[in-house]
């Protein structure tokens, strides 16, 4: 059973596109069509305004916390075709940086495993993908993969740092392989995954399925385990699970997780990878699990803007 433990009045003044808890479950940014993006401090159910961060000319579409060993950093896109890298200093959030190298709205950022640095991924509606890492002196280096999606790219998740399968083939005190790899999802109906190889992005796979735009990918946590297992939504209704069992040959299998009767916006995988939250033109926010003769059941669906939560009870469906 789901319930609602919090509930946050942002003040913003327009629609909300997105809200991320921080690593340590203790601040939430939200980001909104007002152009601003809003950071509270949300510990032990409280909820107090610690920024109100204006930089953004247009609405702003996605949020990404970066591992806090860097830092208290907090990325920002927007339609204004903008990227803004905001940080905490002495307890005031500035903007560290900003990146203007899109020809059109930048839809999604996505900051890359901690294994690699500070390295962030943009998804622009121009078809771009631009990859910004900083080092720790001078500026911030971008590399672009121009044409990634042909009309626009709607969304990017990297893949977790450890190599599929490493848990159990690594040779105990060595150090895990790193492989740097992260999907994405376009307006050519499409997922893609690309994968860096002597300090160039190549496209590694093309994954079809959806009839119409990808709006979000999500690529699940590991620790470690052979399987590499991706989320996909899409304008088509349609949430598809691929799993990849083999590295080498990397064929991926897409799984119909369902069919909802509107657009699908969002999907999010739990820390352990075992329950998915799916969200959509309906209002709802549904969780799904994997069962084990891998079939994925509906948990719980909570109901947009109400503390009461239905919970599917037919059947061994409410087993959480």
């Amino acid at each position: 059973m789901v319930s609602v433990i919090n509930t946050v009045d942002t003040s913003h003044e327009d629609m909300i596109h997105d809200a991320q808890m921080d690593y340590y479950g203790t601040r939430l940014a939200t980001c909104s069509s007002d152009r601003s993006v809003k950071i509270f401090d949300v510990k032990n159910g409280g909820q107090i305004l610690i920024a109100d961060l204006r930089g953004h000319e247009g609405p702003v579409w996605q949020v990404a916390w970066a591992h806090p060993m860097y830092g208290n950093i907090l990325a920002s896109c927007s339609y204004d075709r903008k990227v803004i890298i905001w940080k905490e200093e002495n307890g005031t959030w500035d903007k560290t940086y900003e990146y203007t190298g899109h020809d059109s709205s930048v839809n999604s950022v996505c900051w890359a495993p901690h294994d690699f640095g500070l390295m962030l991924a943009c998804g622009s509606s121009d078809g771009a993908i631009s990859l910004l890492t900083y080092t720790g002196d001078g500026p911030w280096d971008v590399k672009k993969i121009s044409n990634a999606h042909t009309i626009g790219c709607n969304a990017v998740s990297w893949a977790p740092s450890v190599v599929p399968g490493s848990l159990v083939d690594q040779p105990s005190g060595q150090r895990p392989n790193y492989i740097k790899r992260f999907v994405s999802g376009g307006c050519d109906n499409l997922v893609k995954i690309w994968r860096e190889e002597d300090g160039q992005w190549k496209e590694d796979q093309k994954l079809e399925a959806h009839s119409d735009w990808v709006r979000d990918v999500a690529w699940a946590p590991s620790i470690g385990l052979p399987t590499s297992t991706i989320a996909s939504c899409s304008q088509d209704g349609r949430v598809y699970i691929w799993t990849c069992d083999d590295l080498t040959n990397n064929s991926w299998t897409p799984k119909l997780l369902h069919k909802f009767n509107d657009v699908v916006w969002h999907v999010s995988w739990s820390i352990t990878a075992n329950i998915l939250a799916v969200s959509g033109g309906d209002n709802k926010v549904t969780l799904w699990k994997e069962s084990v003769d891998g079939q994925w059941a509906l948990i719980s669906d909570v109901n947009k803007g109400q503390g009461a939560v239905a919970s599917v009870t037919d059947g061994h469906q409410n087993e959480q």
